[in-house]
């Protein structure tokens, strides 16, 4: 806070802190609770940087580092600058030893630190790549240090690799890391997210929150006022500041500066006088009023730094002033002393905002501001190096376009050296803003900017970058045929829409006469279930790149070989697969590696290769990491969920999938998984309805996605739904298309699920031939083929078809099914083979037939599956084959009984009474008794039900 000077005047250069008590304590509360994300939004002047520093000085006293950095409108090329910029600061808190080796690659952005970094791995060409270990080195550094918070001012001028980093940062954040990021929501590009559509507010185990900032009260612009003015503060000079400022902070402190510098010179201006000026044009009034007191030499100082727009040095400010050293030094000081300017940095200097900024530049005659622009040219290309940004900037400003057009190009150039995507797209998307650009500069801004977007995190924006830039009519048809490509990729590997492989047809036609780019569109169409032509196009991939030099090219098509073999069922796939490079130096060549590994991962799943399936993932990862193929953590990650699920271990599986969706919220593949597995789950708890919703919703999803087997498993959820509804001919009706799909694409061996519930569809409707029919074609389909998944289910088919004809033989293929599931690890599948033995031995070998019915009631209970559970239990009790009951009936007290809680347990998983009655073959009378006393017992209701329900060891009983 100001001292009042001798006159009773303050002077007005700091402001007490008013008005922001609320906001300070949330975002000290979030901060204070790591990972954080914390948003601080509002007008500019509002005093989102006050807000800020206010917390930071709170916080660096609790022995947290606080980094901060800034983006800014004009910038030269620096990947990732902010946050660099911010951790050039990390300094006084960095370890002396045991810093994590993948931090070396900060070394190169933070020569000062460098000493103190592990040394930088080798330099790729590939963006990707480098990304991702600048990702990796940002969060070694933050670990290294222990609780930080790191501030990013003015986000809304963030620039593509910036938020592309914070983006990949936040999804997975540092544990003792707040991240703290300011901006203005109305400088943001129409409904456009702060950091992107890949974002989202949910932080998984960690504290978030958003901070709007409004405008201040009439209160606490008496509270400045008094601490600027002291006396002079009246109550009508405090209601005229209301006024004209509205409650906006910064014009109010514009208007108490000048106040209080006059009150030094001359009179106190009267409230009435500065009741004049017009209220909208209040800033712009007070930054004028200053600027008209200074002298000439100050103004034309003030004018340079308006002209140049970013932080500059007194030399190069008063060069472009046309001052002498000394000359220019006095003017500055005077500019820093009217608080026109202040000081940035060390020996850099700046409006106090940019606000400020703009009311001087256009305070300055057109004519003066050209002149100014061309000075800066002549003076920014004497540095070394030369900020070509800002020198494309100045060329453009002073009317130059000719000259600006290869200023633009030499800026992009250097950008895109360094990595600076951020930067070198704006300038790109700037040139292609313009009409008739010279030679074939459209074609190289536009490539250039479609591998950008193709490069990026953001799915969304980019598809939408690539299809504004095939609208452009003037393209040629091999530069469209690139950015074709690009777009077709992002879909079917983002969003799982074949609709991407129009895309790359098309593009193979635009591409003519480059044999390697269209070898890699047609290699990617190999993946097309639904495209009966898909081993043609491998084929021709494979003549366009037998004779290229292109080892990337080659490597690409044997991964599609492998790919493909995989999708098959083949059992040669391993040894090719195993012969693939995991290390070298060709980064593109460790891709196609890794997109070999990851499919032959996924296909393995679904094959029923589970435990090779997880080793193939866990390798995946790492040459990922290695080669840079940033989008397949996702991927990968959704994988180990749905083995998670194979192997029964449902616990947390919904909150699991809950997190990974905010994460990759752009991510199609994660939410079409979590379809299938929740649904199945759904199905097992009792709520068929809502099982049937999600089966839908997995259907519809299955239906753009190039692999059919994801609306095959749609499409035997939602028969299995109908048989456990007793509803046969629905299920026979949700089982005929699926089945024709199933023979017109020939994925047998990746149809898991359903054979044996169409089977069981069409015995139940009395379509036996038919059922015969399904298993004769799955047995001749599968033959000599590596998919120990499919044989289970076929085991399990033939069963169905024998249990009335040939009990004695069903029972030998069921129990071949129950063998073949343990082996492959999967409880759930191996426990209803159990059921179904138990079933068909129960006329002929009770004891053996209590055994399986008992294995597999004791497997859904273990696994959580209450709606099985009971369906056996009931067998067990409707066949006479249950163990007698005690004598006596217990007195259950105020705990639940058995059946109360596997009421209670259904009902808390969202069951309706209906559902309930049906799963535990109970009358919808008797389960509303239950449910009344099972609500009363614990002193809960439907809505809070999940949170009062004790656990097996607290009731003491688990259900008999």
């Amino acid at each position: 806070m100001a001292l009042e000077d001798d006159s009773g005047a303050r002077s007005g250069r700091h402001f007490p802190f008013v008005g922001r008590e609320r906001e300070l304590s949330l975002l000290l509360a979030a901060v204070r609770h790591p990972p954080a994300l914390i948003l601080v939004e509002g007008e500019g002047g509002i005093g989102k940087s006050r807000l800020v520093a206010e917390a930071g000085a709170e916080l660096a006293q609790e022995g947290r580092a606080v980094l901060t950095g800034y983006c800014q409108p004009l910038r030269e090329p620096l990947p990732y600058g902010p946050v660099v910029d911010a951790l050039r600061k990390t300094g006084p808190w960095l370890p002396p030893s045991g810093i994590s080796p993948a931090a070396g690659a900060l070394a190169p952005l933070l020569p000062d630190l460098a000493d103190r970094l592990p040394a930088p791995p080798p330099r790729g060409a590939d963006p990707l790549a480098e990304r991702q270990r600048i990702v990796q080195a940002v969060r070694s550094v933050i670990e290294s240090i222990g609780p930080v918070v790191l501030v990013i001012e003015d986000l809304h001028w963030v620039d593509t690799a910036t938020r592309e980093l914070l983006q990949l940062l936040i999804r997975d954040l540092p544990p003792e890391l707040s991240l703290l990021l300011t901006y203005r929501p109305e400088d943001l590009p129409p409904r456009t997210p702060v950091l992107g559509s890949a974002y989202r507010r949910l932080l998984p185990g960690g504290s978030g929150t958003t901070i709007r900032l409004n405008r201040l009260e009439e209160q606490h612009i008496q509270q400045l006022a008094v601490s600027a003015l002291g006396k002079h503060a009246t109550r009508h000079l405090e209601s005229v500041l209301f006024t004209r400022s509205e409650g906006l902070p910064l014009v109010i402190e514009e208007d108490l500066i000048t106040l209080s510098e006059q009150g030094r010179r001359q009179s106190l201006r009267d409230a009435r006088e500065l009741e004049k000026s017009e209220v909208p044009a209040g800033l712009r009034e007070a930054v004028t009023e200053r600027l008209e007191h200074l002298s000439p030499a100050a103004t034309a100082v003030v004018d340079a730094a308006a002209v140049l727009a970013v932080p500059a040095t007194e030399e190069l400010l008063a060069e472009l002033a046309g001052l002498e050293a000394a000359e220019g030094a006095e003017a500055l000081t005077e500019a820093l002393h009217a608080s026109v300017l202040s000081e940035h940095g060390p020996g850099l200097y700046d409006f106090r905002h940019n606000l400020a900024q703009q009311v001087a530049y256009q305070h300055i005659p057109g004519p003066g501001r050209r002149r100014l622009h061309r000075r800066a040219i002549v003076a920014l290309e004497a540095l070394s190096p030369a900020p070509l940004v800002q020198i494309a900037h100045h060329t453009r400003a002073a009317g130059d376009r000719e000259a600006w057009f290869g200023r633009a190009e030499a800026a992009v150039d250097h950008a895109t050296e360094l990595g600076d995507t951020g930067t070198a797209g704006d300038l790109l998307r700037q040139i292609l803003a313009e009409s008739q650009l010279p030679g074939d500069m459209r074609s190289r801004a536009t490539l250039a900017l479609a591998q950008i977007a193709v490069d990026g995190v953001d799915y969304t924006a980019n598809a939408q970058i690539l299809r504004r830039l095939l609208a452009d009519p003037e393209l040629p048809a091999d530069t469209r045929g690139e950015i074709r490509l690009g777009l077709g990729i992002l879909l079917i590997n983002h969003a799982e829409d074949r609709a991407g492989f129009a895309e790359l047809e098309q593009s193979v036609a635009e591409l003519d006469g480059r044999p390697e780019r269209q070898a890699r569109a047609m290699i990617a169409m190999v993946v097309n279930d639904w495209d009966d032509q898909r081993t043609r196009w491998a084929e021709r991939a494979e003549e366009l790149v037998r004779d290229s030099p292109d080892e990337a090219a080659k490597a690409a098509v044997r991964a599609t070989r492998i790919t493909a073999l995989a999708f098959a069922g083949d059992p040669d796939v391993w040894e090719p697969l195993d012969r693939l490079p995991r290390h070298g130096e060709d980064l593109e060549v460790l891709r196609q590696t890794t997109r070999a590994l990851y499919n032959t991962a996924d296909c393995g799943i679904g094959l029923g290769h589970d435990r090779r399936a997880h080793e193939l993932l866990v390798e995946t990862r790492e040459v990922a990491k290695r080669s840079g193929s940033l989008h397949l953590e996702a991927h990968c990650q959704v994988e180990f969920l749905r083995l998670e699920f194979h192997a029964g271990r449902w616990t947390g599986l919904e909150d699991r999938f809950a997190a990974l969706s905010a994460a990759y919220p752009d991510v199609t593949f994660v939410g079409s998984e979590q379809n299938y597995c929740l649904a199945a789950l759904d199905l097992a708890h009792g709520r068929r309805a809502a099982a049937l919703e999600r089966y839908r919703n997995a259907a519809s999803d299955g239906e753009r996605s190039p692999d059919v087997s994801r609306a095959l498993r749609a499409a035997a959820g939602t028969v299995a739904v109908h048989l456990a509804q007793d509803a046969s001919r629905e299920a026979w009706a949700a089982a005929t298309p699926a089945i024709t799909l199933l023979e017109q694409t020939g994925v047998w061996v990746r149809a898991l699920g359903l054979v044996p519930v169409a089977v069981q569809a069409a015995l139940a409707a009395g379509e036996r031939h038919a059922a015969e029919a399904i298993v004769r074609t799955a047995l001749r389909a599968t033959k000599d083929l590596d998919a120990p998944g499919a044989f289970a289910e076929l085991a399990l088919a033939q069963g169905l078809l024998l249990r009335e004809s040939d009990p004695p033989e069903a029972a030998t293929f069921f129990a071949d099914a129950h063998r073949r599931w343990q082996e492959i690890g999967r409880p759930y599948e191996s426990a209803q083979a159990a059921e179904h033995l138990g079933r068909t031995l129960a006329a002929t070998d009770r004891p053996h037939a209590v055994e399986q019915l008992t294995k597999a009631f004791d497997t859904y209970t273990r696994l959580g599956a209450p709606a099985d559970a009971a369906r056996c239990r009931h067998d067990l009790e409707s066949r006479g084959l249950a163990r007698p009951p005690r004598r006596g009936r217990r007195g259950y007290g105020d705990q639940l009984s058995p059946r109360e809680r596997e009421v209670a347990d259904l009902l808390a998983r969202g069951a309706t009474n209906q559902e309930i009655a049906q799963a535990l073959f109970l009358s919808p009378r008797t389960v509303e008794q239950h449910v009344a006393r099972a609500l009363k017992k614990l002193n809960a209701t439907r809505r809070t039900l999940r949170d009062h329900i004790p656990s097996g060891s607290e009731q003491g009983d688990a259900p008999s």
